[in-house]
């Protein structure tokens, strides 16, 4: 396992959910939501966060369809994690399947008492909370780097 901390990104149209872990990749703990409908505005709050945090990479949450298969919002995470890359280098990005993470999130949530109403921008840290464990426990188990390496965008 490498040492170093790990930023996780969940990307959605209205909000990104955001989430570190500690530079041992033990923990993952929720950090802020970014609002997402002014895409140039949440690049520059991102890459603050990432300055701030000085991540060992980012992965970001891949929406894949439950067959594997990659459609609309998949093609608008992949465009967003190479902006983001592009922005953050030499910072590596790497994009890691999300499938379920904001449905895990939402039932943990409830399962801890959260109102659906009150918990919408936690529910985006959570689920990059989600996200970042699963690529943790994937690079513990596998020792390789999780999911995909992103090219920045030219």
């Amino acid at each position: 396992m490498r040492r170093g901390r790990r930023i996780a990104v969940d990307v959605g149209d209205a909000r990104i959910g955001v989430a570190s872990c500690d530079p041992d990749g033990v923990l993952a703990t929720p950090v802020e939501t970014v609002p997402g409908r002014d895409v140039p505005a949440a690049h520059r709050r991102l890459k603050a966060i990432i300055e701030e945090y000085e991540p060992l990479e980012v992965v970001v949450g891949l929406p894949r369809s439950l067959n594997g298969g990659e459609g609309p919002a998949a093609a608008k995470v992949r465009a967003f994690a190479q902006e983001l890359a592009k922005n953050i280098a030499p910072v590596p990005v790497r994009l890691v399947d999300e499938r379920m993470s904001t449905v895990t999130a939402a039932q943990g949530m409830r399962a801890s008492g959260v109102k659906a109403k009150k918990g919408r921008s936690a529910i985006d840290q959570a689920a990059a909370v989600v996200i970042l464990q699963s690529a943790l426990e994937t690079e513990r188990t596998s020792g390789q780097a999780p999911g995909e390496s992103v090219e920045a965008a030219g």
